[in-house]
């Protein structure tokens, strides 16, 4: 994965609006002029509206589009995000949006199992029709607490592969361990609540191999506060002091320096970092195994050094 330290901002139209189930509403966004950046199933986009966080979205329309499509879930306890989509935002609106980005990409695999809960079908949506569309085997298992609150049951149904949908009012449950081990050499793409994301990586053997997730929230894990240690910003020409109660986006906000952030838990991938020089130590869930082991990159907000000095491309 290649770390994108800048990020172009791209003004669009609301073109439609649809309600895809209870709760979940689609948005069609077109550009302004010209045509949109390219994406790849997996790949999200950064939405700002005026008076609300920034927040992520899956891409999950057909990346051979003119136009982007997203679906937001109103939460219950939204910090103003899903709700000004929901609430506020009608067709014609004009808003903001950054160029995507994918930390989820589908990596080519002779068979997939794709397993979503809720709105986690979002980012899967894209790569079933990729895998269909190439003709490679695959399987979907989508679980949800009703079928009236799961979105694109009908566009799934039109493809006419192999899904399996369980909703929980149904009284029926799903038992992962024995629907991983009916597909034992798939790759394993999930996307859902941390419990399920949770009991995937118990329950796929192999999982630092088979299993790419994409998380909603950041999962609870204790680590030890780590020492101190030193950064130095080789564009900027800084060198700061990071304590063990202090982010390196913390300290590098408070010297000036101007990174991009979003979740701040480790999730998203917006303060990706190049490294240059040193060791991190990784405490996100977004970069895969391969791609922790290799060290040129790390997520500012919660990642550290496991050196003394880290040398950053910022």
């Amino acid at each position: 994965m290649s770390p994108q330290p800048e990020i172009s901002d791209i003004h669009v139209r609301v073109r439609g609006l649809v309600r895809e189930a209870e709760g979940v509403l689609s948005v069609e966004l077109e550009p302004l002029s010209g045509a949109l950046p390219s994406w790849t199933p997996g790949a999200h986009i950064d939405l700002l509206l005026p008076g609300a966080p920034v927040r992520q979205y899956s891409l999950c329309g057909d990346p051979s589009a003119p136009r982007y499509r997203i679906a937001v879930l109103r939460e219950s306890e939204s910090r103003g995000g899903s709700r000004a989509i929901h609430e506020r935002l009608r067709p014609g609106d004009e808003v903001v949006l950054r160029e995507p980005k994918n930390h989820f990409a589908l990596e080519p695999a002779p068979e997939y199992l794709f397993i979503a809960g809720g709105i986690g079908i979002t980012p899967l949506l894209p790569m079933v029709r990729r895998a269909q569309a190439a003709g490679v085997r695959w399987r979907l298992l989508y679980l949800g607490g009703s079928r009236t609150r799961m979105p694109f049951l009908e566009e799934l149904d039109a493809l006419g592969g192999d899904v399996t949908v369980i909703a929980r009012d149904e009284g029926t449950r799903a038992d992962l361990i024995v629907e991983v081990a009916a597909s034992p050499a798939a790759l394993v793409y999930a996307c859902g609540p941390e419990r399920m994301l949770s009991a995937l990586a118990e329950a796929v053997p192999d999982a630092e191999t088979r299993l790419r997730l994409e998380y909603f929230s950041a999962p609870e894990v204790e680590y030890e506060p780590g020492g101190p240690f030193r950064i130095r910003l080789d564009r900027s020409g800084l060198e700061l002091d990071v304590t063990p109660g202090e982010s390196i986006l913390e300290v590098m906000r408070g010297a000036g320096v101007e990174v991009l952030s979003d979740c701040e838990e480790g999730i998203c991938g917006s303060c990706e970092t190049r490294v240059l020089d040193g060791e991190p130590e990784h405490r996100d869930f977004v970069l895969t195994a391969q791609e922790k082991t290799r060290g040129d990159c790390l997520m500012v907000c919660v990642s550290r050094a496991a050196c003394p000095l880290l040398v950053l491309d910022a």
